[in-house]
């Protein structure tokens, strides 16, 4: 707790205090010790600056910049004031001005000065242009990025709390470049304020020295240049050392480990490049005039660097395609594989393959992702999907087919994006539609997908279109994709855990077959089957009853009542649609059994018009942004759900029993009573 108080008050206290200095005069040995803490900051930010795995890993250096800087003014300040008051500034900046330029004015203004036009036509020129730049893109890439994470966590590669880390790491990136943009400037600023604070020192120490010291023009303008170009030379030190840790850092950009390690292994990995490099240092030897010495010991040096370095991994030894044993294809192994059915395929068109190549294409991952989010959502392991390129299908498109039977189809253009959105007439391309949901969009070149968003479109990469088009072929069809063994394995699953409830149920009340037909019917209307456990107890209690497919169905829903109610509630609300009490009880006395389940008796004109007044009623209730569920007896929900969807109405029917159970609030959207009204 103490080190985490001490940390919290450095910098403010550390702030505070440069403030100071610019007004109250230090003592020289203060200013030594302070020149040396200087320096050596500096050189910290500077190793700091190219140990990091990434940019933002130093994310406080945009704001470290400018302290530093005000911390290197505050001391060119002070050593001013004891330059021109005292004519002495301490040892390092005597040391500065006496030792390291020989002593020399002459030396010490060319040194200085090149210092200073390094540091700004230089690098600092440079990191300003870079920071710039680098944070002009990384803003209008921020959508495209966005748009990327949404992807990845809609088809189950990420889950909501990698998602999250992901936009925030996004949004640092574009604030932590558009601070570089504006840190850049303070190290300008700080090179041209040297330059006009060592001309005031000049002109002021030769002032100072003849009218007030008494001291001859020569020795004025040699004991106090001394002392100006010592001062500049401490203060430009530290400051070339932000400046190259500036550009270090905004440079930055497709490594992601420190720059000594990456330089290293990206310098060392072509043999026959070192070993050109080393002959032709040796061959520089043979130049007339030109010392051979330094050549013959640096090209040895890379020469015996290139025998150290080690060949790039060569790929898996395998045999030529002769050698390649390959079964006849009139063999029964080859036959049969040839004959298999897969339960579901993915067909691409030859000039799709892209998106599965390793060099580059991710659909093989997205889709391995997909099956555990599948298995998330539903409660089912969704089958292995067989990816395979299709001469058959025209350019650019793909199919998924269940059973070797196409259950959808789309386009996929090679380089482009789809953009779904308005405003898309003056962008190049060709229209396509969103697959799921059938939004109009455009195919437009991969390169402009910025000035889509820029337009206002949302823009998907081909590989997210394929995917999402899956999950939603997989969602819809989810009943004819749990095969009997499916069925098994999710029984060992739960007899793992719970026994006792498995060997109540099966195989003494029902089969697997029977169990499966239950679980089947519940992805059908689109209740996930996760909850085994309850699915498993509640068939146990109606199977010893009755082992009508029906019923079991049915007792399957109440006990998952709750869980499906809030599948339809929003805000904690559940929008219901009723039947009139009349109509209702007269449905009930209709029900006929059959051995497909039971049906209502009712007259076609009849159910024609109770099936359009429910439409009526849910398409009203969607226009306000709502999607309510149709409430009925138990006895009459699946049979009333039957006669929607054979009116083509998607209208989810939920039994009072099930609704009884949620915590949601109940509202009433509207009541269906025209059918009643009209068979009277």
């Amino acid at each position: 707790m103490k080190n985490r108080n001490l940390g919290k008050l450095a910098v403010p206290i550390g702030v505070i205090g440069i403030i100071v200095m610019m007004v109250v005069p230090l003592p020289t040995f203060l200013l030594d010790l302070l020149i040396a803490l200087n320096i050596t900051g500096a050189l910290l930010i500077l190793l700091i600056a190219m140990f990091v795995q990434r940019p933002l890993d130093f994310s406080v250096f945009p704001a470290l910049l400018l302290v530093a800087t005000l911390f290197r003014l505050a001391l060119n300040i002070s050593a001013t004031r004891l330059v021109l008051r005292d004519g002495d500034a301490g040892k390092v900046i005597h040391a500065f001005g006496s030792f390291v330029v020989g002593g020399s004015l002459v030396i010490g203004l060319v040194i200085f000065l090149i210092l200073i036009i390094v540091q700004i036509v230089v690098v600092t020129k440079g990191a300003e242009r870079v920071a710039e730049v680098g944070a002009r893109f990384t803003l209008d890439a921020m959508p495209g990025k966005q748009m990327a994470i949404d992807a990845d966590l809609n088809a189950g590669l990420i889950d909501e709390a990698e998602a999250k880390q992901r936009r925030a790491d996004v949004s640092a990136e574009a604030d932590f470049y558009g601070a570089m943009d504006g840190g850049s400037k303070f190290v300008k600023g700080d090179a041209i304020a040297a330059i006009i604070i060592t001309v005031i020192n000049l002109v002021g120490g030769f002032a100072i020295g003849i009218l007030q010291e008494g001291m001859s023009p020569a020795d004025a303008m040699n004991h106090y240049s001394l002392l100006t170009i010592g001062d500049g030379l401490v203060s430009q030190i530290p400051a070339l050392l932000l400046s190259v840790a500036t550009g270090l850092i905004t440079t930055r950009s497709a490594t992601t480990g420190d720059m000594g390690s990456s330089v290293t292994s990206q310098l060392s990995q072509n043999r026959l490049s070192l070993r050109i490099a080393g002959c032709a240092a040796l061959g520089l030897c043979v130049i007339p005039g030109l010392p051979k010495l330094p050549f013959l010991l640096i090209g040895a040096a890379v020469l015996l660097i290139a025998q150290r370095v080690k060949d790039p991994e060569p790929l898996a030894d395998s045999k030529p395609a002769a050698e390649i044993e390959r079964p006849s294809p009139d063999s029964p192994e080859q036959l049969l594989g040839e004959m298999r059915v897969d339960p579901l395929e993915l067909a691409l068109s030859p000039d799709l393959v892209d998106l599965v190549d390793s060099n580059g294409g991710d659909l093989l991952d997205r889709v391995r992702a997909l099956r555990r989010k599948m298995a998330l959502e539903l409660g089912m392991v969704m089958p292995p999907v067989r990816t395979r390129d299709d001469l058959d299908l025209p350019l650019s498109s793909y199919a998924i087919r269940i059973s070797g039977v196409d259950a959808g189809a789309g386009q996929a253009p090679p380089g482009t994006v789809l953009a779904i959105g308005d405003g898309l007439q003056a962008l190049p391309g060709r229209a396509g539609v969103e697959p799921v949901f059938g939004l109009a969009g455009k195919w437009v070149p991969a390169e402009l997908h910025y000035q889509a968003e820029l337009a206002g479109a949302t823009v998907v990469d081909r590989a997210s279109v394929i995917i999402t088009h899956l999950a939603e072929i997989v969602r819809q069809n989810a009943s004819r994709l749990l095969g009997r063994e499916d069925v098994r394995a999710l029984t060992e699953m739960v007899k793992r855990t719970h026994p006792v409830v498995v060997e109540e149920l099966t195989p003494t009340l029902l089969s697997l077959g029977q169990i499966q037909k239950v679980l089947q019917a519940l992805l059908d209307e689109g209740v996930p089957i996760r909850d085994l456990v309850r699915i498993f107890e509640s068939l146990s209690l109606r199977a010893k009853v009755s082992v009508d497919h029906d019923g079991l169905v049915e007792t399957a829903r109440t006990a998952l009542g709750p869980a499906i109610a809030a599948q339809y509630a929003s805000g904690g609300r559940l929008a219901v649609i009723t039947l009139e009490p009349m109509l209702e009880q007269s449905l009930l006395e209709s029900l006929r059994p059959s051995e497909t389940g039971a049906f209502m008796a009712i007259d076609g004109m009849r159910a024609e018009a109770m099936v359009s007044e429910a439409g009526q009623l849910v398409e009203a209730a969607e226009q306000q942004g709502i999607t309510p569920v149709l409430a009925c007896s138990p006895q009459l929900r699946l049979p009333l759900m039957r006669l929607l969807r054979a009116g083509s109405r998607r209208v989810q029917v939920l039994s009072y029993s099930e609704i009884s159970g949620s915590t949601a609030q109940i509202e009433t959207m509207g009541v269906v009573n025209g059918a009643y009204a009209g068979a009277a």
